[in-house]
């Protein structure tokens, strides 16, 4: 048994570079994993798609270009539009589905501006104070949790894109899943599971007759998007930064649950390649100022409030492909898409139902690698008080997006009318726990720490 040769490990870390081709590959698949959701939210709240999409691009260049030149290495993580958001800028703008909302845009943009400004001065906060004091305030129970109701929380959003036609959802969700569950070890291609899927699910869909290629006959080979600066002179400016600069309580945990999932991840490709670990977990302050100079781009240049993204990340976990340039080369594709009208009509013309088959894997997986988390930082799920910020997190998001489709019904005034916004209220509520749990520590009143059996 001594002389069996091991397995051979194939994938990307952070700061290596696959052949041009190759990158051209990956680089299209994270674009299709990142487009449904990038593309929805500009539609929900009344945004440029083109921006949306070209200044996304642009965020995730500027964001792995900056950690690269000043740590050393890549934090490969994409930039995309949050749903945490929706709720928020809806209540700006008033949009309807596809309706590009016109002047209040500028006026959400302020507000995007300055949840960029709030997620940077939180970012520096911590690359002072240091990990430990964030790990006290953000501890995995809080930031593993939110990543979990994130997950579970866009499991509507899949269902109903997957519900447009549930044979062809169906066969592109076994048929990614059997490639990044079967094509394991098996070089480059093992690493293509989510753009094999699409085009398998694409495929289905022409007998079902749900693909137009007009759209992609009738658009322009070239196009500028929709560029717009914000509003800061507009009456109700402090509203807007109000409306959505609170929800950055929920965003950071959730970019500080991707960089922790992402760091556990890439250490273990490294492990494995028995190459050197990057501890990437470490920079979780200098994460959220890029984090924060993303939302600052859009809210720049007329793109949708954002963070790094959890479905990219699940396609890295899925394929283990880790690499910054690779990230770079979907940033540079996602700004092309913004200018090349026919490139972009014909990525929008995959069918919803390919994309929610797509979505019930990545979604799932972002809520599985927030479980991940929790368990590799040995949470003793045995103390009640860890018991009790996890579960106040999991119902508050959770029963808000059942009850309330994304809101939990406490209406606050005109500037969320509906209710407060899930994830943010249960990101909220976990914090103020833990914080009354740090104040008045349970050991301060003779209470003894249950044994953690997984420590």
């Amino acid at each position: 048994m001594a002389n069996e040769s091991k397995p051979k490990v194939y994938g990307f870390l952070p700061n290596e570079a696959p052949e041009f081709g190759q990158m051209l590959l990956l680089g299209l698949q994270h674009v299709l994993t990142m487009f449904p959701a990038t593309v929805l939210v500009a539609l929900l709240v009344g945004f440029d798609v083109g921006t949306v999409l070209t200044v996304s691009g642009l965020a995730t260049i500027t964001a792995l270009l900056l950690s690269r030149f000043f740590l050393g290495k890549f934090i490969p993580l994409y930039y995309g539009s949050s749903f945490s958001y929706i709720a928020a800028t809806i209540a700006l703008t008033h949009a309807e589905f596809g309706v590009y909302a016109g002047d209040a845009v500028r006026l959400a943009q302020v507000g995007i501006v300055a949840t960029g400004v709030a997620n940077m001065i939180v970012g520096y906060v911590i690359t002072k104070m240091g990990k430990d004091a964030l790990d006290k305030v953000l501890p995995p129970i809080i930031t593993g949790s939110v990543a979990l109701v994130i997950g579970v929380t866009l499991g509507g959003a899949a269902l109903d894109m997957a519900s447009a036609n549930w044979m062809v959802a169906l066969i592109t969700m076994l048929v990614t899943v059997a490639l990044s569950v079967y094509l394991q070890g098996a070089g480059f291609i093992g690493l293509l599971p989510i753009l094999l899927g699409a085009i398998v699910g694409y495929l289905v869909s022409i007998p079902y007759d749900l693909i137009d290629l007009q759209p992609v006959r009738d658009a322009a080979w070239f196009q500028i998007p929709r560029f717009t600066l914000p509003n800061f002179g507009d009456s109700r400016a402090w509203e807007a930064v109000a409306a959505i600069a609170i929800i950055a309580i929920a965003t950071i945990p959730e970019s500080t649950a991707h960089l922790y999932q992402i760091s556990l991840y890439v250490d273990k490709l490294a492990d494995d390649l028995e190459k050197k670990r990057y501890h990437l977990s470490e920079f979780i302050g200098f994460n959220l100022i890029l984090d924060g100079l993303g939302d600052f781009i859009n809210g720049m240049f007329g793109g949708v409030a954002g963070t790094n993204y959890g479905e990219n990340n699940s396609l890295m976990a899925i394929t283990r492909n880790y690499s910054g340039p690779v990230l770079v080369t979907a940033g540079i594709m996602a700004v092309l898409l913004g200018f090349v009208g026919k490139l972009s009509a014909l990525v929008h013309s995959i069918p919803v139902a390919v994309t929610g088959g797509l979505a019930i894997y990545l979604f799932g997986v972002i809520g599985m690698q927030g479980i991940a988390l929790i368990q590799s930082e040995k949470v003793n799920l045995f103390d009640p008080k860890e018991l009790a910020v996890g579960a106040v997190i999991t119902i508050v998001a959770i029963g808000g997006q059942v009850v309330g489709g994304g809101y939990v019904p406490i209406p606050v005034g005109t500037v969320f009318p509906d209710g407060l916004p899930c994830i943010a209220a249960g990101a909220v509520a976990g914090i103020i726990l833990n914080a009354i749990f740090l104040i008045f520590p349970p050991e301060r009143f003779g209470v003894k720490t249950r044994e953690n059996p997984n420590s």
